[in-house]
């Protein structure tokens, strides 16, 4: 077993062809991690390699780059194909393959994985591909229908060979490799080395060289990690609360894809927000202008990708915001590491969908430390935090020596009104959105549980007189036989309960055509309306699960858009036909 140099290699020595130089170079890549540096000449050499490196050492680029290396585009054929124990990891490793190999001229990735349309996957493998990435259990499936064609593999590739053991799939592995070619090559890649893994690799691979590279990954101490668990609510939604909430000066926020960074910004900027993308399809003179304004405090927010914000150093910068997960762990402490410098305090806060939780995970792993979780700041800490800070511009105006010229002015406001009359009217003036942060709102508007509104629009919420009572003949025109099934109770459905956290916010109760008949729990109700309405879980009350309907609390003045959306929302199949209770 070697261990590679710890010097550090550029890709430009390690054999790799011209045009992967390139596309390394535009997408910033200079030098190679240990692993790579280790691996990569010996698999452009042929030989079989076992590679024992933990999570975001630069692993896929460490086979990705010799793979596409040896690609024949003119064989629409799979050529290569890479073993992963996720779906997670499938798509991570394809969408790697195609941003390494970008240029290639008509380079086919197939991501093959349990859970993902099987017709689409025929489809794409009828027409040809040349690297397949998939999980061993689908993978199994179209071998046994005959679907895709090993006899024109080079190279397999075991990604997480240890976990694809701990997940019960080695066996199926092992049955994938016996049905490939037995001059293929060969490489493994494992955190640990179990004695099953092990007897995969006495099997299966030929004289095979091995390389063993640890993590080395740190994280600044100045820096305050933690995550948000993205449900209930939207992911943007849950990054203009936190914008709002925060104590920050200047914040990168962090997504996957170009298009991204531009309808973020937008939405930002909605809000009253300085806020600007930067990504690759902006002109360097472009680039560098955003750059300088999030330096002078002319930008505060700038919604990035990987790429663009490569060598990015501004000690400003407050927060980093990871609202995509990167798909390289080792990313995510490059991320991060844009905050905290110069001694300064920095928070890194990252988005995680539920079915990212192993991502995190292999992030702590990484970072040798646990991330532990938060709760989205809620509309009223909001508005107290937004209060707060008007009160704190006030007392710095006090203290501000050009007081007295101001007093003259105030002396002559004086003569028509008093000076509580004057104070009012300023503080109106003042207490704006764009003189105070967090997002901006219209005149008349407010503040609620489902978010900002018109407050024009507070009367249209609920049902006036002349509505109900059109509700109520219509209810009686209406047969029996087309009224939704209830209960004999109905009538008793009873009254909605204030919230134990909220005692002020006023509720009304809901009947919704779902009921213990259908299966449905409590959990899923509540998770539904919340992802619907956009509404945080603290604000939906008590949840009665009826044999036939149910009935849930929610904060007075439902916008009538949210009523209609969750009137057409399904559980378990059945649409809501949400509506007040009498």
């Amino acid at each position: 077993m070697s261990t590679p140099d710890t010097q550090p290699s550029r890709f430009n020595s390690l054999g790799l062809p011209d045009f992967l130089q390139e596309n390394l170079q535009s997408l910033g890549y200079e030098t190679a991690t240990p692993i790579q540096a280790g691996t990569i000449p010996l698999l452009l050499e042929g030989r079989d390699v076992v590679g024992l490196a933990q999570t975001g050492t630069g692993k896929t680029a460490a086979f990705a780059l010799p793979i596409l290396a040896n690609i024949d585009v003119k064989v629409r054929s799979p050529q290569a194909l890479v073993l992963c124990p996720t779906r997670e990891l499938a798509q991570q490793v394809a969408e790697a393959f195609r941003s390494y190999g970008r240029g290639m001229g008509g380079l086919r990735i197939l991501s093959i994985f349990g859970g993902a349309d099987m017709r689409q996957q025929l489809k794409s493998l009828r027409e040809g591909t040349h690297i397949v990435v998939a999980t061993p259990g689908r993978l199994l499936d179209h071998i046994e229908r005959r679907s895709i064609d090993l006899t024109g593999i080079n190279a397999v590739v075991l990604d997480e060979a240890d976990e694809m053991l701990r997940m019960g799939f080695i066996d199926d592995v092992d049955t994938i490799l016996a049905k490939t070619p037995k001059e293929r090559k060969v490489a493994l890649f494992s955190a640990t080395m179990p004695k099953r893994v092990r007897d995969i690799a006495n099997k299966h691979l030929s004289n095979p060289a091995e390389i063993s590279v640890a993590a080395a990954a740190t994280t600044n101490e100045n820096i305050e990690q933690c995550y948000w668990l993205a449900k209930g609510a939207s992911k943007l939604e849950a990054l203009k609360r936190l914008l709002a909430f925060e104590d920050t000066e200047g914040v990168i926020v962090f997504t996957r894809t170009r298009e991204s960074t531009t309808v973020i910004a937008e939405q930002l900027r909605q809000t009253g927000l300085k806020a600007s993308p930067l990504n690759g399809d902006m002109d360097q003179k472009m680039r560098l202008r955003t750059v300088s304004d999030l330096k002078s405090g002319a930008l505060d927010v700038l919604v990035a990708t990987d790429v663009a914000a490569r060598g990015l150093d501004v000690e400003r910068i407050t927060h980093v915001i990871n609202y995509d997960v990167p798909f390289d762990e080792e990313a995510y402490v490059h991320r991060i590491g844009r905050t905290g410098r110069a001694g300064r305090k920095g928070k890194a806060i990252l988005f995680v969908v539920p079915r990212e939780r192993r991502m995190l995970r292999n992030i702590e792993r990484l970072t040798r430390q646990s991330i532990p979780e938060i709760k989205l700041p809620s509309v009223l800490a909001i508005d107290a935090k937004r209060r707060e800070a008007f009160a704190d511009s006030i007392r710095t105006a006090l203290a501000d020596p050009m007081q007295a010229e101001l007093e003259e002015i105030i002396d002559t406001l004086n003569k028509d009104s008093d000076y509580r009359s004057i104070a009012v009217a300023l503080a109106g003036m003042l207490h704006s959105p764009g003189a105070s942060k967090g997002p901006k709102h219209a005149k008349g508007e407010k503040h609620t549980p489902y978010g900002t509104r018109d407050a024009r629009d507070e009367k249209s919420s609920k049902p006036n007189r002349k509505e109900r009572r059109q509700g109520l003949q219509k209810k009686a025109a209406t047969s029996e036989s087309e009224t939704p099934s209830a209960p004999k109770n109905e009538k008793h459905l009873g009254e909605a309960r204030p919230l134990r956290d909220h005692p002020d916010v006023p509720m009304e109760r809901f009947r919704v055509e779902v009921g213990r008949k259908h299966g449905v729990k409590p959990g899923e109700l509540m998770g539904a309306i919340a992802n619907e309405a956009g509404i945080e879980g603290q604000y939906i009350g008590m949840i009665n699960i009826l044999e036939e309907c149910s009935t849930i609390d929610l904060p007075e003045g439902i916008p009538k858009s949210i009523l209609k959306h969750l009137k057409k929302t399904r559980v378990k199949g059945v649409h809501l036909a949400m509506g007040r209770v009498a």
